[in-house]
């Protein structure tokens, strides 16, 4: 009998990864990126079991984490990676293969010196521009306003992306059912809203 580990890790080298045989099927596949406690990635799925999802977390204790919310019964449309996010990316997932990401509250690296250390930049937009489908959307959000401002210049600059909205950032959720995380939750009690943004891939 499987262990949940075994059920729902998925490992990754330098080939692209069968999205099919992980999940049994085709449904269309989006990506966490960061999926932190797991809040997210263990109860927004149960929402659209016809899609599948595939979380991205680098910290050991947090995909542990993430596998006590998880249960093979429930989450079966769910796959976890242990790895950092950036722009190889696209040397393990098929171009065009991805339906859409979601990126919820990244690290802000808030010291300019670390800023380089910063998910958002334009490689790993590069990137998963190439590994969406035609008119896939990622939804970020951020608590840190300076990070938003960064974020919100990162996909404007890029030639792949525009904002779904007018006014880029939004103070309300711009996903059905939306999941509150550990993190947002905290943050919103010590005075630091979410910004929420939603982008299109062109």
């Amino acid at each position: 009998m499987l262990s949940d580990a075994d059920y729902f890790m998925v490992e990754t080298g330098d080939s692209i990864l069968d999205l099919q045989a992980i999940f049994g099927n085709a449904n269309p596949v989006y990506i966490e990126i960061g999926s932190g406690k797991g809040e997210f990635i263990s109860t927004y799925p149960r929402f659209h079991p016809e899609w599948n999802f595939l979380g991205f977390e680098v910290r050991g204790k947090r995909i542990r984490n993430c596998l006590k919310k998880l249960s093979p019964a429930v989450n079966s449309n769910v796959r976890l990676v242990e790895r950092a996010v950036n722009a190889s990316i696209s040397q393990y997932i098929a171009p065009e293969s991805i339906a859409g990401a979601f990126i919820q509250h990244p690290d802000p690296w808030p010291k300019k010196k670390h800023h380089r250390r910063r998910l958002i930049q334009q490689d790993l937009l590069n990137s998963l521009a190439g590994i969406l489908v035609p008119d896939a959307t990622i939804q970020v959000s951020t608590d840190h306003q300076e990070y938003a401002n960064w974020i919100v210049e990162e996909f404007l600059t890029s030639p792949h992306f525009i904002s779904i909205y007018e006014e880029v950032m939004q103070e309300e959720p711009n996903l059905d059912n939306h999941v509150v995380t550990w993190f947002e939750r905290e943050q919103a009690r010590m005075g630091y809203p979410p910004n929420y943004m939603l982008f299109r891939k062109i």
